[in-house]
């Protein structure tokens, strides 16, 4: 009888403990794409979905004032500088549109953006569409114009937020 008991005291334990500590698996979200500002006559190009899946946007039809950021979550460097976007993009001076190129899947893109507090759109090109205009490497950003034409490339993370700041003004005319 008292091995019974004990049985069932650990059974109980197992499954009370179990049920405690099992982590929950809801799927993390994506920022809008909604603010995304495009010119409607462009509809021939590469096309990206929306990492919130909601849209998918003709690339060549984006248009700015507007910070391209292309990144993947394997890329260091890209990590080193996602904190220095955020802190842009708390400022709310310069729009930022996130491509995310190469990840295993829209989970694991959305996992990444939400743990790293990316709240601007992101893309999402898991084919390496964009590697014509953008190259191989990233984290690679673009400062695109408003008739859609890229007025500075930077290959390589950004090192401060100075260095985008002076950029964003110098070839977007945004002040800081």
């Amino acid at each position: 009888m008292k091995r019974i008991r004990e049985s069932v005291a650990l059974t109980l334990s197992l499954i009370l403990t179990s049920t405690v500590f099992t982590p929950t698996t809801a799927s993390a979200t994506a920022p809008s794409c909604a603010t995304i500002a495009t010119n409607p006559a462009v509809k021939k190009g590469i096309t990206l979905p929306c990492l919130d899946g909601k849209r998918n946007f003709v690339f060549e039809a984006i248009r700015g004032p507007v910070l391209i950021n292309v990144w993947g979550s394997w890329c260091e460097p890209c990590k080193q500088e996602i904190p220095l976007l955020v802190q842009i993009a708390k400022e709310k001076k310069i729009q930022i549109i996130g491509v995310d190129v190469e990840e295993k899947n829209t989970d694991t893109a959305k996992a990444f953006v939400s743990a790293h507090k990316m709240t601007w759109p992101q893309l999402y090109d898991v084919k390496s569409k964009t590697r014509g205009i953008f190259g191989l490497g990233v984290p690679v950003t673009r400062f695109m114009d408003v008739d859609g034409k890229t007025v500075y490339e930077k290959i390589g993370p950004f090192k401060s937020v100075a260095e985008i700041r002076k950029a964003a003004e110098e070839f977007l005319g945004v002040k800081s």
